[in-house]
């Protein structure tokens, strides 16, 4: 993956979808048709968090190179360099995976 050029606002994370495999362990290929929507993803860009109500930042708790699980229709889809990305909040992230 390029060097990504964005800078996410606020409380939103640019997030590089891990794609399904394609086969799977017993041998079945599976069509790009049946396959289902990514729910895991790298971070790649993390924004500086949100204020809260008194104007304080709130830090973020993900972390550029986190590997996340995040709510299956989180995020808006976006095209950077030829390659799928997805910019969402940190609320539709569920996990950090280790």
């Amino acid at each position: 993956m390029a060097n990504v050029n964005i800078r996410p606002l606020g409380d939103r994370v640019l997030v590089h979808p891990l794609e399904e495999q394609e086969v799977k362990k017993g041998g079945i290929i599976i069509p790009d048709t049946a396959k289902e929507k990514p729910q895991e993803g790298k971070v790649v860009q993390v924004g500086p968090g949100k204020r809260d109500d008194a104007g304080k930042l709130i830090p973020m708790e993900v972390k550029k190179g986190d590997k996340v699980l995040f709510s299956k229709y989180g995020g808006t889809e976006i095209t950077l360099e030829g390659e799928k990305m997805l910019i969402m909040r940190e609320d539709d992230i569920l996990g950090v995976v280790s």
